[in-house]
């Protein structure tokens, strides 16, 4: 299968420049090379998506690892990922795929009316839909996109497993497709996204707010001892979606050494159960995982 033209870039005025709208990095990307994310390719002055239809990971999940706790409990879901990332996270456990060049990862094509239909075939297992997840989907975009369009027509949920760092517009035109997600915050500290995430706190608080009035949304955040451990940050989070709605759940996860924070400590077990007593001055639903 060919490379994919991708959605939401424009051409510059030199006809060979780009520049990607997808995602709040907003990339110029000369001919020939790739943008942040690594997965979306300028060829001569149109843009695109190296890893469309490219699947490097597939399993059935219990929707519980997702983490969404209070949507179809009990349930499976098709959960599937690619290639790329559109952030920089040093403790990312799906660095394998993540951080990662297409040609570095091994993976095979299945289009959309193959993977609908592997998930269709499931639903005798229990599978409810498909999970866009593992690495970052936002920058699968055009391969969801279009599966969750399909997926849609057949009775299958679609889920989102996100790190929310998407520019308002595909976010929009996708979201009528979508049932649930669950977006990191992983952190309240504008500089924390921008010097060690390489993202932007203000987009993905966007994001949330965006995606809850259109389907369920939980958010998870891994709590990193001495960087979004305090309490005063957590009750930042917990306030902030309260605002937003106090039955958004949220999922306080233990941080484990790995990548390229493999040197610190994980998370103590104390630390994650008195933030979740703080949270839950603000939040209905508070869990606490990786346990």
């Amino acid at each position: 299968m060919e490379n994919k033209e991708a959605m939401f870039f424009r051409t510059l005025p030199d006809n060979e420049t780009v520049r990607c709208d997808l995602c709040p990095h907003l990339c110029t990307i000369s001919n020939g090379k790739t943008g942040f994310c690594q997965v979306r390719k300028n060829e001569n002055g149109t843009l695109y998506a190296l890893n469309y239809a490219k699947v490097s990971s597939m399993s059935m999940d219990p929707i519980e690892k997702k983490p969404l706790k209070r949507y179809f409990p009990g349930s499976s879901i098709l959960s599937v990922g690619s290639v790329g990332c559109n952030l920089r996270c040093p403790f990312c456990q799906n660095n394998s795929i993540a951080r990662c060049k297409m040609e570095e990862v091994e993976t095979v094509t299945i289009d959309s009316s193959q993977l609908v239909e592997k998930a269709i075939e499931l639903k005798v297992q229990g599978n409810i839909g498909i999970a866009y997840t593992y690495n970052e989907p936002s920058i699968w975009y055009e391969y969801v996109y279009e599966t969750a369009k399909l997926a849609k027509t057949k009775d299958l949920q679609n889920v989102l497993v996100t790190n929310g760092y998407i520019s308002p517009e595909p976010l929009e035109q996708l979201l009528p497709y979508i049932d649930a997600m669950n977006i990191d915050l992983k952190s309240f500290n504008k500089e924390f996204y921008l010097n060690t995430l390489k993202g932007g706190l203000e987009e993905v608080k966007s994001t949330i707010r965006t995606s809850a009035k259109h389907c369920h949304v939980e958010v998870t955040t891994l709590v990193l001892p001495g960087y979004n451990d305090s309490e005063a940050e957590m009750t930042k989070i917990a306030e902030f979606l309260s605002s937003i709605s106090p039955q958004i759940p949220l999922h306080l996860s233990r941080f484990f050494p790995q990548f390229e924070w493999a040197d610190k400590s994980p998370t103590p077990v104390d630390t994650l159960y008195n933030l979740t007593e703080v949270a839950k001055k603000y939040l209905e639903y508070v869990y606490v995982g990786n346990v």
